[in-house]
């Protein structure tokens, strides 16, 4: 069953027993009102009837509560006494009253004296005669102690009729405003139902791929907007999440594609010297030193790429890095001098603003080092100069290559740590290296809980800013520079 109906079955009932209920409660207070009205009716001509007994008998004139007189009570039909044995002793006349054997015949009933002797002051409905149907009676003793009755009768009619009216009235009414109230909550329900028919629609269209979809309303205002706001917020992460599974597998398979290249051309070096050797089995000593060699070389190639793979991979699991202090000014030292032996042609400066000290795998670090530098010492003219400085800022170790070669294109600047990237495409392996250089710098610094970043540097050339968090507050202490 669907929740609309679901809601008109429950709130249609209730509407109706509410309704219901207002009907009987109306119909109960003025049924008892006009009840009321007829008792004092009664009561103020038995007043009127027994006036005239007491102050000496006979008919109640225009003065004395008779025809036109100011004690005739509105509505009172007719009252007289009657003896114990049930002989009219008086029978005062009231205006608009039928004819006087109609009244006497109405009024006279065979059980009013026994039953005012024995419950006097009492209410009794008895049928009428000629154009009234019924009368409401009222008895109650007359003065004297002589046993005579005062009877003072009132006519039913309108009391029924308006009573009748009032029935037919909170039928025709409660009919209509029920089929009202249906009509009214099965609209309600339909217009207040149906944005989340739209996110149903709109969740069924996701489902079919068109993720890029989102349900409405999605505002604060109402209950389903903020349903709204919650699933949109759901779905934009869904999304996002798609997509960045979508990207790493794009990543893996082109790191994969990438790995398999770099991995084949070793091998395929090696095959080819192997089967050179294997099918010249006389060929010249300084040959087959050759040949050797060269195996020699690829496999040792192939195992820094293979040991440069593993680490990433190890990175990427988010294996524990060692953690022990480090001076990175040892680091960056001993990495310049190596990169001055390996290009004596080079002027590489360093300035050092403050012994740092950090938490890390040294190793790790001076690898890190290692990777800057020969990209630098790689990409750049032989001759250029290459600046290193390391000082602290922030809290935090500051170290900074900068170069003064071409430079990093601004569009490469987003996936120059990338594995396996080669801003030129062109540039052979034997002089760019396998592409992981940048990587495991990335990779490595953000293990530390750091970042590493490229800028222009002014001139020309590349910056490469890496940030590192100190382990402990700097010494105080000057800086110097050395050549």
């Amino acid at each position: 069953m669907t929740l609309r109906a679901r809601l008109l079955l429950a709130l249609v009932p209730l509407f109706v027993l509410c309704l219901v209920a207002a009907d009987a409660a109306t119909y109960a207070e003025q049924q008892s009102f006009l009840y009321g009205q007829l008792q004092q009716q009664a009561q103020s001509g038995a007043s009127l009837v027994a006036g005239p007994v007491s102050g000496g008998g006979g008919q109640a004139g225009p003065n004395g509560g008779g025809p036109g007189g100011p004690g005739s009570p509105p509505g009172v039909v007719w009252g007289e006494v009657l003896s114990a044995t049930g002989g009219v002793v008086d029978s005062p006349e009231f205006l608009g009253v039928p004819t006087q054997d109609q009244l006497s015949a109405t009024a006279n009933h065979p059980q009013l004296p026994g039953q005012v002797a024995s419950e006097p002051g009492q209410y009794i409905t008895v049928s009428g005669v000629g154009s009234y149907s019924q009368y409401l009676v009222y008895t109650e003793p007359a003065g004297g102690g002589n046993g005579d009755i005062v009877v003072a009768a009132v006519p039913m009619d309108n009391y029924d009729a308006t009573l009748g009216h009032l029935l037919l009235l909170e039928l025709l009414v409660g009919a209509g405003v029920v089929v009202l109230l249906v009509l009214a909550t099965w609209l309600i329900i339909r217009r207040g139902l149906r944005p989340l028919a739209r996110m149903g629609d709109t969740a069924r269209a996701i489902a079919g791929g068109e993720l890029g979809r989102r349900v409405t309303p999605a505002d604060s205002t109402t209950e389903v907007g903020r349903l709204g706001l919650a699933l949109n917020s759901m779905l934009d992460q869904l999304q996002a999440a798609f997509g960045q599974r979508a990207a790493v597998e794009q990543r893996l398979r082109q790191f994969l594609s990438d790995a398999s290249h770099e991995l084949r051309t070793p091998l395929t070096s090696m095959r080819g010297y192997a089967e050179l050797v294997r099918r010249n089995r006389g060929m010249k000593a300084e040959e087959l030193e050759l040949a050797l060699r060269r195996i020699e070389e690829e496999a040792r190639r192939m195992g820094v790429l293979v040991d440069d793979l593993m680490l990433l991979s190890r990175l990427d699991q988010g294996r524990p890095l060692e953690r022990v202090p480090v001076d990175l000014e040892a680091v960056v030292a001993d990495a310049c001098a190596d990169a001055r032996v390996g290009d004596a042609a080079r002027a590489i400066t360093t300035h050092f603003a403050a012994p740092l000290v950090v938490a890390g795998d040294e190793p790790r670090l001076r690898q890190v080092m290692a990777n800057l530098l020969r990209n630098a010492l790689v990409h750049t003219p032989a001759g250029s100069p290459i600046e290193v400085a390391l000082r602290e800022e922030g809290g935090r170790a500051v170290i900074e290559v900068a170069d003064h070669g071409p430079g990093i294109p601004a569009a490469a600047r987003g996936r120059i740590f990338e594995r396996f990237h080669r801003a030129d495409p062109e540039r052979s392996r034997d002089q760019g290296g396998s592409g992981l250089g940048l990587s495991i710098v990335a990779g490595v610094v953000a293990a530390h809980g750091g970042k590493v970043g490229v800028a222009d540097t002014p001139g020309g050339g590349a910056t490469f800013r890496v940030e590192l968090p100190l382990a402990a507050p700097a010494p105080a202490g000057g800086g110097h520079t050395s050549p």
